[in-house]
């Protein structure tokens, strides 16, 4: 069942045509990427989606309704959350604070539950921290849940921001690079936890530079080159497609190296 569909998405900056046409349709609790070369309008596409940018022309329909038009603050309400390319946690809160804000939106603590401590609240406040340590052990930062976010590491940023937007319970989950500077440790773990988000029933729409990773964590490719979708498929047929082996890397020697 489709749950998020781009309709010929075009969007320029100046005399720059950073996307043509684009068409994608993400699958309900499936790992689809989004693969191409930098500056191809991977970032563009997700920023037109969440209302970042506004697109030329096109449309989005999230489960069949045009959400185009809608505000930047109202994709969280609607269950579409994403995470950005550089970390950015609330530096100067704990890690359980972080993923408690996350998740403010759908708490019910109401505007003076802040204020106002009472019985309801305190009961909520109560709910909400035991979701967010759920959430910090999940992705393996339970045991720091108590230091400020700027103290961590910066692998441990960006678990911390996708346990964040999971505390705003989406529907479809999007990853802006999400083992980007990442070592080859934790970008195992990140694969693992996104794996393991998907098999919970969550929608997760990907970009990614490392071939590997998407290689074997996604169901469905899309590859994106000067703005336009060059190629589609399963991971196997995309790995083999000559047009985008020349057009993503240059030259098939390299992209046969990175796979093997």
């Amino acid at each position: 069942m489709t749950i998020l569909e781009i309709i010929d998405i075009s969007k320029s900056f100046g005399g720059v045509q950073a996307l043509r046409n684009v068409r994608i349709t993400i699958e309900e609790k499936k790992i689809t990427a989004l693969i191409g070369p930098n500056g191809a309008g991977k970032t563009t596409l997700f920023n037109v989606i969440t209302k970042v940018d506004w697109p030329d022309s096109g449309k989005v329909l999230f489960q069949g309704t045009d959400v185009t038009r809608l505000k930047l603050y109202d994709f969280a309400a609607i269950g579409v959350l994403r995470t950005f390319q550089r970390s950015m946690p609330f530096g100067e809160m704990t890690l359980l604070e972080n993923v408690i804000c996350g998740g403010i939106r759908i708490s019910g603590i109401g505007r003076w539950g802040g204020v106002f401590r009472t019985k309801r609240v305190k009961g909520i406040l109560k709910k909400d921290q035991q979701k967010a340590e759920h959430l910090l052990t999940m992705v393996g930062l339970f045991e720091k849940k108590d230091m400020l976010a700027n103290k961590i590491a910066y692998g441990e940023q960006r678990r911390l921001e996708v346990a964040r937007a999971l505390a705003s319970n989406p529907r479809i989950l999007l990853l802006d690079e999400p083992v980007a500077g990442m070592s080859a440790e934790e970008s195992l773990e990140m694969a693992q936890l996104i794996k393991g988000i998907s098999r919970s029933g969550l929608t997760v729409f990907v970009i990614e530079h490392n071939l590997d990773m998407v290689m074997n964590l996604c169901e469905k490719i899309y590859v994106i080159n000067y703005g336009m979708i060059i190629a589609e498929g399963e991971p196997k047929s995309i790995q083999n497609n000559e047009k985008v082996i020349e057009a993503y890397l240059g030259r098939k020697e390299i992209w046969r190296a990175t796979s093997s």
